[in-house]
């Protein structure tokens, strides 16, 4: 994560193209060897926080009250983890906003972010079919191998996921009406048709 972090403050005071791996071991204080040990290349530096962000939103949901139905653990996740100053540092979003800008002129950092949302959406079938357990249900879908908990994990994880790139790709503050909690609130709630009760 030490490595992570500095990667992404030379990303964002550098650019991309302009910081070399060997920077960024530099600046994280170990040898480029150690950095190899770990990264492949340096947009896979990223990959810890890229991780860490999109897991917390799926542990979020595990932790909302278990009278909670679906639609509404997974929005109090969202305000858990989104809303600065609640679940995130103000500055953190900064950062959020410019490392997916980032991402989208870069194939291969766009490939390590959508690697972390994915391994987010296997988190987060796991939460769902450990909540759907706990509440007596999910037989049906445990006999399908659990492709339901997966499909509605992915639609979840897509609804969340866009918000945040929408939102990156903005000028608006993270906390307003145009702020990602606001717009995954949207996106969740425009999914109201979606058979949640299967999950």
């Amino acid at each position: 994560m030490e490595i992570a972090r500095a990667a992404a403050g030379l990303f964002m005071r550098h650019g991309l193209r302009a910081t070399r791996a060997e920077d960024i071991a530099r600046a994280a204080g170990v040898a480029p060897r150690t950095f190899y040990r770990y990264f492949s290349s340096k947009e896979e530096s990223l990959a810890p926080l890229f991780r860490a962000g999109v897991e917390k939103w799926a542990e979020a949901v595990r932790d909302a009250p278990a009278d909670l139905s679906v639609p509404q653990a997974l929005r109090h996740a969202v305000v858990q983890t989104l809303t600065p100053g609640v679940g995130v540092r103000p500055e953190s979003m900064d950062w959020v906003r410019a490392l997916l800008r980032l991402a989208e002129g870069s194939p291969a950092l766009l490939r390590v972010w959508g690697e972390a949302c994915q391994g987010a959406e296997r988190t987060l079938a796991r939460v769902l079919e450990a909540r759907a357990s706990a509440a007596g249900g999910g037989a049906g879908a445990l006999a399908g191998g659990g492709a339901e908990f997966r499909l509605g994990a992915a639609v979840a994880g897509a609804a969340v996921r866009v918000a945040v790139e929408a939102w990156a790709a903005g000028d608006e503050p993270a906390d307003g009406p145009a702020g990602p909690v606001a717009l995954a609130v949207r996106h969740l709630e425009a999914l109201s048709d979606f058979p949640w009760g299967a999950v």
